[in-house]
């Protein structure tokens, strides 16, 4: 498949230039064949994430390292993931989604069976950031090959069989990773990836169609990327090491020094590119700061809440790590089954409550946390506020998303919703990094039940003031709607590892339609259908 001179961006054409490519319908075969191949990559991603935070308690006494060590297991991926989504949305436009799909595909797998033959924590550490890579080239890419491949009738169905069916694998994945632990090693976490990822492959290279973006041009930002790495890992390890060595340790002093001076060359490398993957002219919309501002502050405290509390329940309360994992499938269950009518709701009444009222509700889901002991029952302590936090989700995210989205022009509508699921990677990376040293939670530390307890009553206070300061700044920034809009649907990514739900939105006054087939470089929004006024 080659692009055509005439077809839209976004469509592919048949090699000998006959013509667009006819797109695909739900009921076809082929199409049936497509969407399955994209829910299996993404439950690739999915399952992996998800199992890896279970089994961090198990990864530690196996290769006897502190807790400082585990954390990178997972920042590691996370930031590599989100410093180079942007760029490989781009790549995937340019150079193929077919293609980028597989290669991420091929390299995720890859770096799977170096996490499960890593002899140390340092090789670990090493082939999780591996995998964020092949995880940013497969996420944007998979969402994508639908949105071209489908016909617009048919094109917000597929997207919500999609995301449906990989909300079930991101429930089913700790039921599945807790008795791996159980039955054998922290390693076969890492294998059930590569028979998934084969069939995975073989249906994408069968009957997934390529499409490109005929309108990209322009070299790739390689440059902002390198940089985006750099600083985020810089800021990372100083966030890290402060709290045990102070702002005089060399450690420190080099870090702080490489992420200033990475910072500023990628802030340069955004400002003077040709075609940067970032332009910081799209944070000139008030309400759009202010909707990531919010982003940042409640998916940190998501993020950080969510990498302690799983361990917290089998070091402090003594769970199996298959009742631990399955401690948040109230969380996604909730927040997937409620997103379609907290949008519905948003349109009518405005984002302004629900981002408020959901905050709160976060808010008091993690104040109950600190409830969890040594003898805390599931159904009387975890399961009520794992519900409360999936009715805090389901009530703040669509809107909130919906904020960031409809507050940028229409011509950078995919790039805000991309800079929007960026922001909320980024904030989990460095919560993650942050809390658990400011709490004690280091070296050792996490094998005592007691000093566990301890850290983990200081994070829960810590978020609950995080959410309770997000509904603050939300009911202060967010602006109301001027009118009611038409509802558009789109996709948006939770907290929940690797979780996407389809909502529907309105679209900010005064905006114009773009085209429904078009480019995007975000994993979290589907092109619109035509509207029924054709507009």
């Amino acid at each position: 498949m080659t692009p055509d001179a005439r077809a839209q961006p976004g469509e592919t054409s048949p090699a000998d230039g006959s013509g667009p490519r006819e797109l695909l319908a739900y009921r076809s075969a082929q199409g049936r064949w497509v969407v399955a191949a994209m829910i299996m990559g993404s439950s690739v991603a999915g399952i992996d994430s998800t199992v890896v935070v279970v089994a961090l308690p198990a990864i530690g006494r196996n290769l006897h390292v502190g807790f400082g060590a585990l954390q990178w297991t997972v920042t590691s991926y996370t930031l590599t993931l989100a410093a180079l989504i942007l760029l490989a949305g781009s790549l995937s436009d340019r150079w193929g989604r077919r293609r980028v799909f597989l290669v991420g595909l091929g390299w995720f797998t890859g770096a799977s069976v170096l996490c499960a033959a890593a002899p140390g924590i340092g090789w670990l550490r090493a082939a999780r950031a591996v995998q964020g890579i092949g995880g940013a080239l497969m996420t944007p890419a998979s969402l994508a090959i639908i949105e071209a491949a489908f016909a617009p009738a048919d094109r917000t169905r597929a997207i919500g069989t999609w995301a449906g069916f990989s909300g079930v694998s991101a429930a089913i994945a700790p039921f599945l990773g807790g008795w791996l632990l159980q039955a054998g090693s922290w390693r076969a976490i890492f294998l059930i990836n590569v028979p998934v990822a084969a069939v995975t492959g073989w249906a994408t290279r069968r009957h997934v169609p390529e499409s490109r973006d005929t309108s990209a041009a322009g070299r790739a930002d390689w440059a902002g990327a390198l940089a985006g790495v750099a600083a985020l890992a810089a800021i990372t390890y100083a966030i890290i090491v402060l709290p045990s060595g102070g702002v005089t340790a060399p450690r420190f002093a080099a870090a702080a020094v490489l992420a200033v001076v990475s910072s500023a060359a990628f802030a340069v490398a955004e400002r003077r590119g040709s075609h940067p993957m970032l332009p910081l002219t799209i944070f000139r919309p008030a309400p759009f700061r202010a909707a990531n501002a919010v982003t940042f502050v409640v998916y940190g405290a998501l993020g950080g809440f969510a990498f302690v509390f799983i361990p917290a329940l089998q070091i402090i309360a003594g769970y199996s790590p298959v009742v631990a994992g399955s401690a948040l499938v109230p969380v996604t269950a909730v927040t997937l089954l409620l997103s379609g009518t907290s949008g519905r709701l948003a349109q009518r009444i405005g984002p302004r409550p629900q981002v408020v009222a959901g905050c709160l509700v976060c808010a008091v889901a993690a104040v109950l946390a600190v409830r969890i002991g040594s003898r805390a029952g599931y159904w009387t302590v975890v399961f009520p506020l794992a519900v409360l936090f999936g009715l805090g989700l389901a009530s703040l995210v669509p809107p909130l998303t919906a904020t960031a989205m409809n507050s940028a022009p229409d011509s950078v509508a995919g790039l805000a919703s991309g800079v929007n699921n960026a922001v909320s990677r980024v904030a989990g990376l460095l919560w993650i990094a942050a809390l658990p040293p400011l709490t004690g939670l280091t070296g050792a530390a996490y094998t005592d039940p007691a000093q566990f307890h301890s850290s983990f009553t200081q994070i829960s206070w810590i978020c609950a003031a995080a959410f309770a300061g997000a509904a603050v700044l939300a009911a202060t920034s967010i602006t109301e709607p001027g009118r009611p809009t038409p509802a558009r649907p789109a996709l948006i990514q939770t907290p929940v590892p690797h979780l996407t739900c389809p909502v529907a939105f309105g679209r900010a006054p005064g905006q114009t339609r773009r085209p429904d087939i078009s480019p995007t470089n975000d994993p979290s929004r589907a092109a619109d259908p035509p509207s029924p006024d054709g507009h």
